[in-house]
This record gives C-alpha cells, structure tokens and sequence, in this order.
C-alpha cells in the first residue's frame, strides 16, 4: 500500500495526516501553539513552534498507523498565507513570523503606492497593496528592524519554512507566493519589475514550482526523528485555501467553495486569468498548474465565534466538559433557537480590519442594535449572521466579475454547523454541499503530493476518484427574504461608520 501524507500549518494548530492511496485517513494528529498580539492589531507566531508541531505530529501519525516507511512515497504542504518568515545566513529565524492577520503596515502599504501607481500592481500582482500580505512586512521590518533586515538573507511563507526544515531547500511555489505581493500572477514568477522597485534581493526568495512539483526530499536526521525515509519526496504544497480547494475537488471551472476557518473565504476556479480592477477581491494562481483563483477575504470569521465563546461562554465550555461534548455543538444548538435576523441585531466582523470588499485595516467590530431583551444566545447568532453577510458580500463580488459557481462546497470548522450552512444557502441563493472528506487543506496537499510523486494523472483526475459529495442545504425563501433586508443594512453600517474608524484609530 501507498501512502501520502498531507501537513497544514495552521493558525491554531498544525494537523498532519496520513492518507493511503484512495483517500482514506489512516492516522492524524495536531499540535496547537499561541498566537502573540503585542499591541492592538498585531499579529506574530514563533516559528519554531510550528516546526516542533510538524515533527512531532509527523513522528505520531508514523507511530499510530504501523506504516511501513519505504512505503510513504510524498509529503504534501498546506499552511496560513502571507506570514513573513526571515532566516540569517545560517538558516535560523530571526524573529517572530509577522502573520497573515496583522495590521500594522499601514504606512508601508502607502509607501508601495508612492514607488508604483495601484493600477500598475493590480496589472503585476493581480491585487492592490494589502497591509495583511509579506511585501508591506517586509518593508515594516526594514524600516522598523533595520537589524534584523540587515541580518536577512531568506524570506519564507510559513509553509515554506516548514520545507526548508524537512529538506534543506529554500523553495516557494506559485499559489501560497501569489499572496506576498512579489509574484507576477499572469507570469506565475517572481517579479523583476517589483523586487526592483521594493529594493529586495531576488536571492532571497526561494525557487518557484508549481504546487504539485517535487521540491526535494527528506534530510537524512529528519526522516529519522519522525521514521521516514530520504526517498519521501517533498511537493510544492499550496496555500491553506488552495489547498483547501483540492481537498473539496474545486479544481475546475463553475466550482467554488466557502470556508470558515479563522479566517473566512469564498473561493472559485478559474481555468482564464480574472483581476477585479478594483482590487476588492484577490486573484492568485491556483494549486491546479495552469489555473488561477478569485478569493474573497473575511479577516475574522471563525475567529469572531471563538472570541465570543473565549471570552463570554464559559458557561457553555463547562456544560460541554460535564456532557462531554463540543462546546460548539452546544452554541448551534442555541443559534437554532432564535430566528433569522437575532431580532434587530447585526454584528460587524471586523476584528483584526477587513479585506473585502473594504480593504480597510482601521475598522473594528461592531454590535449594532443591541437592547435589554437580547440574550447571550442572540449575540452568538448575530455573530454568525455577520461572518454570512460578509462572505455574501465576497460571493456577491464574484457574480458582478462573471465568475458564478452551480453550488458552492462547505469547508472548514465553520462550515460544520448546519446552521451556518443554511445562513449562507439563503444569502447565496444556491446549494451549500458538504463532502465526506473533512481533512480539507490536509487532503487537498496529501492528493498534490500524490500527483508529484505520480501515483495519481492529475489534480482532477485525483479530485474525480477521490472527493465524495455528502449534505446540502438548500435556500428557505422565507430566511432569504429577511436576510436580503438586514444584508442591505448591514452594508449601510460599515459607510456610516467609514470615518468613524479612522478617527477611533487616530486616538491611539
């Protein structure tokens, strides 16, 4: 028997799994490691934690499922996007990885439309200058850090750094570069033209493949700490939303999926190059050699819930640990209770700022509507309401671009809860399927490292024998019919508060 394995470096945790040739999960297992916030809207992870993560998660699922080693062909990586991972010349991290949800290169991203026009990055890069994406990081750290620039001579996506670590080899692959704002999307390269203009040495970023490419294999100390061997090739992977696309066999055009992981992202296929020329939503080359993908952000939508339920349910964390169950699967059950609209309360996602359609780093969260009759239960279904409005609002972007899905898969933690699924079908005005495989980003890098090491023709090929669709959930017209009333105000609500943030932010 073949087997695959599939690393996604998370936010929260890295999850590795060992798959066999068909799909199926022999093994799995997570670590979970913290996330610093050093002032407010920052946003750092250690390095080092992620690479403890990968070893030993690789070394357990080794141990569980009594694989053979000579039988574990490929390593497949999925991660977080845009988080800047600078490596000396000796190969140790310099300091703490800036993460994809940090805000603070505000100044940065001014700094890049003064050396080049927005039109022009959008036409190189697919997507205006983002405060969330590496170049402005890179930049900060220089203008900010100047000796810990001085010492950089490599700078990694999270992923990628996990690569270095498995292989020795400093390589990169076009779906996860496509978000550091250094990669010629139509060219699938990296860009002359914007590493000249930025003052950064090509030199230090790795070589680029393709996402189902064998990169390299693994060093001789690492296949034995985690009991592998050297002859397990390592893949070019792909970001955690690419990769998540593979896993639910979006890898072909008129397929799209939603994923509420910490983040949110509506998602769609695209086999033709599409740039919104507004830069609301972004475009990147996709896990599929060849293709390209439209992806709307949501900064805070799983991360809304679990703030809500960190800080404001303790009560139904203890109930959960005394009925041994999910401490979500208690919070659905409370959502069920109230009605569409949470009775005149709306909440605004924005956590950690927003991507689209707003692209604005200085607006925060919001409950608006708020009175004496609302319950607890009321907040957690406005706050699932919200993250549904926004990734409408995503959804609805891609429709306006002509880029128009026949049903849209369900992914990620968020997209277990039934009653999330059927806020967005309603907003959506379509299917909202599930697949039986739930290991998303894991299995979607497991079947790229699958092609590479060619046990399988090609992405879609793999996708057609292996992904399996499961539940859908349909819209209810009457759902829809409120939410098309309190979606139009919720859109309101960010204009009327528009200068209001900047000025809240102006106060330090």
């Amino acid at each position: 028997m073949n087997y695959l394995v599939g690393i996604d470096v998370g936010t929260s945790a890295t999850k590795t799994v060992l798959f066999d040739e068909k799909g199926r999960v022999i093994a799995s297992a997570s670590r979970e490691y913290p996330l610093y916030q050093p002032r407010n809207g920052w946003a750092e992870q250690r390095p080092e934690d992620w690479r403890d993560a990968v070893l030993e998660t690789l070394k357990k699922v080794m141990d569980v499922s009594g694989a053979d080693a000579c039988d574990v062909k490929s390593i497949g990586l999925s991660g977080q996007m845009h988080g800047l991972v600078m490596l000396d010349e000796n190969g140790e991290v310099i300091r703490p990885s800036i993460i994809w949800c940090d805000q603070r290169t505000g100044e940065e991203v001014k700094d890049m439309l003064a050396v080049m026009p927005r039109e022009r990055w959008i036409e190189i890069t697919a997507n205006p200058p983002l405060t969330g994406w590496t170049a402005a990081k890179i930049l900060w750290v220089r203008k900010h850090e100047p000796e810990n620039y001085k010492r950089c001579r490599h700078i990694l996506l999270p992923k990628d750094y996990i690569r270095y670590v498995l292989t020795g080899v400093f390589a990169a692959e076009v779906s996860d570069a496509s978000g550091m704002q250094l990669l010629d999307v139509p060219g699938r390269c990296w860009s002359k033209e914007v590493l000249k203009a930025l003052d950064i040495p090509e030199a230090w970023l790795g070589k680029m493949h393709e996402s189902c490419q064998v990169t390299g294999y693994l060093l001789p100390q690492v296949a034995r700490a985690v009991g592998m061997t050297t002859e397990t090739a390592v893949v070019g992977g792909a970001g955690d939303n690419a990769a998540a696309a593979v896993g639910t066999g979006v890898v072909k055009d008129k397929t799209a999926f939603t994923t509420i992981g910490t983040s949110g992202v509506v998602f769609a296929h695209s086999s033709q190059l599409a740039i919104d020329p507004k830069g609301r939503v972004h475009t990147c080359c996709c896990a599929v050699p060849g293709a390209w993908h439209v992806m709307g952000v949501t900064q805070s939508a799983g991360l809304s819930l679990k703030w809500m339920k960190d800080n404001f349910c303790q009560d139904y964390v203890s109930k959960a640990e005394e009925e041994g169950m999910d401490v979500y699967d208690l919070i659905n059950q409370a959502v069920e209770e109230i009605p569409a609209g949470s009775k005149r309360l709306i909440y605004l996602p924005y956590l950690m700022g927003e991507r689209t359609p707003h692209l604005d780093s200085d607006c925060r969260g919001v409950f608006f509507g708020l009175s004496a009759m609302h319950t607890k239960a009321h907040l957690l279904r406005a706050v699932m309401e919200g993250v549904a409005y926004s990734l409408c609002d995503c959804n609805d972007i891609l429709r306006e671009m002509g880029i128009q899905a026949d049903e849209m898969m369900a992914c990620g933690g968020g997209g277990k809860s039934l009653a999330w699924r059927q806020m967005l079908s309603s907003l959506y005005g379509c299917r909202v399927q599930t697949v039986k495989q739930s290991e998303g980003p894991a299995l979607g890098a497991a079947i790229l490292a699958g092609v590479g090491c060619k046990l399988y023709e090609s992405v879609e090929k793999a996708c057609e024998s292996l992904i399996q669709p499961e539940t859908a959930c349909c819209p209810q017209e009457d759902q829809a019919e409120i939410y098309v009333k309190y979606h139009e105000l919720y859109k309101r609500l960010y204009e009327s508060l528009k200068e209001d943030y900047k000025l809240l932010a102006s106060l330090g």
